[in-house]
């Protein structure tokens, strides 16, 4: 019979093969700037057949050398189901990202084509993403020394244009830590802040970065979502590399499928209905990245496991009854609703349940086979 959920190693090389992310290179004639500038984009695998479907932003400054690391990691990331699929936004910059991030000598704030460049990506750039591409509510940047300096000014708009903020090894403006310490408090949205360096990075950046995390690092809380790496042995532009792929877990840790390690520190440990903590798992998904997902199958079972090793078999009939609505030709809901009925003491509905799901599809460890010998086992015991 067909399994549900486990896939041969074969079929996902062939997915993979049929099923790419595209790259888009794109003239952005920009009226702040009074220049064109060059958009390099890349599109989720599944852009064109999911019309439906909305996605994320990830501008990336610096894209000259940014821009495949970053869309690399995305793409990789949510292949695993690890963050949502997003659409990359690379601005290509070159020996123009000095002017672009131009600021003022005397307040250190954007300042001549800081200033434009500043405006382009706020009031051109994104608005062009969002009028032209399906995208969701949650947008992140992405900047490297002189560019991670830039993308904090967008934290001082109000609300700040960004959701995330990936600060690879910063080179701060005068005042601008202080600036962050002080503005971090008065934001009323849900920010998450990454930061990186490395113990071989330059070492004014190395010690800006850790004088900014001393002072941001108290700060953290459920609104302001922060993260601090510093690589051992990491260079200037090797951390990179480093910090990436750590920013994209952190920020979307939220997102992956339930761990091992989530199952057993928190699922395990609850003493609030497990079922809560599924829905309101997803909930936060929606409201967060503006993507309603069905809930996966590993989470259904997760889940069910640790309501059952918790005895709390009300919230086993609650994720039962989910599991039926989403999956309504497999065996899941079914299997763990006969579980509910064999623990709450209706053995012939537990029966009746386990019977009922032999045309269905099987689902990892829960087979057509194991739902007719537990049926088979009730009537035995129970002389049915």
């Amino acid at each position: 019979m067909k399994k549900y959920v486990l896939i041969s190693l074969s079929l996902l090389v062939g997915f993979a093969s049929l099923a790419q992310s595209k790259i888009l290179y794109e003239e952005f004639n920009s009226s702040k700037l009074a220049e064109s500038r060059r958009l390099k984009i890349q599109l989720p695998r599944d852009y064109e057949t999911n019309t439906e479907k909305v996605y994320p932003i990830i501008i990336v400054l610096d894209a000259n050398y940014l821009f495949e690391p970053v869309a690399g990691n995305a793409d990789y990331f949510a292949y695993w189901e690890d963050m949502p699929e997003s659409i990359v936004v690379g601005i290509m910059q070159g020996d123009s990202r000095y002017e672009d991030c131009d600021y003022d000598d005397t307040n250190f704030l954007p300042a001549d084509k800081g200033a434009d460049f500043f405006e382009f990506v706020g009031l051109e750039l994104i608005p062009y993403i969002d009028q032209n591409y399906r995208t969701a509510k949650f947008a992140i940047a992405v900047g490297h020394d002189f560019t991670a300096n830039f993308i904090n000014y967008y934290l001082f708009k109000d609300p700040p244009l960004f959701n995330g903020y990936i600060n690879l090894s910063p080179d701060p403006a005068p005042m601008m830590i202080d600036r962050l310490a002080e503005r971090v408090p008065a934001i009323p949205s849900k920010i998450f802040y990454y930061l990186a360096t490395g113990t071989d990075d330059i070492k004014d950046l190395m010690e800006n970065a850790e004088r900014l995390n001393a002072l941001l690092k108290p700060q953290a809380s459920k609104e302001f979502n922060y993260y601090y790496d510093n690589f051992d042995g990491a260079t200037h532009y090797s951390l990179v590399a480093r910090a990436i792929p750590s920013a994209m877990e952190k920020i979307f840790s939220v997102y992956r499928p339930i761990s091992k390690q989530e199952y057993t520190d928190k699922l395990l440990k609850m003493e609030t209905p497990i079922h809560q903590y599924l829905v309101d798992k997803y909930k936060t998904i929606e409201d967060l990245f503006g993507i309603t997902n069905p809930i996966r199958v590993n989470d259904f079972i997760a889940t069910c496991k640790a309501a059952e090793k918790k005895k709390q078999w009300e919230s086993l009939r609650e994720i039962a009854t989910l599991a039926q609505r989403q999956y309504p030709n497999t065996v899941l809901g079914d299997y763990y609703m006969g579980r509910y009925y064999e623990e709450t003491g209706d053995a012939k509905k537990a029966m009746r349940t386990f019977q009922g799901a032999y045309d269905k599809e099987e689902v990892d460890f829960i087979t057509i086979d194991i739902m007719l010998d537990k049926a088979d086992k009730i009537k035995t015991d129970f002389g049915y």
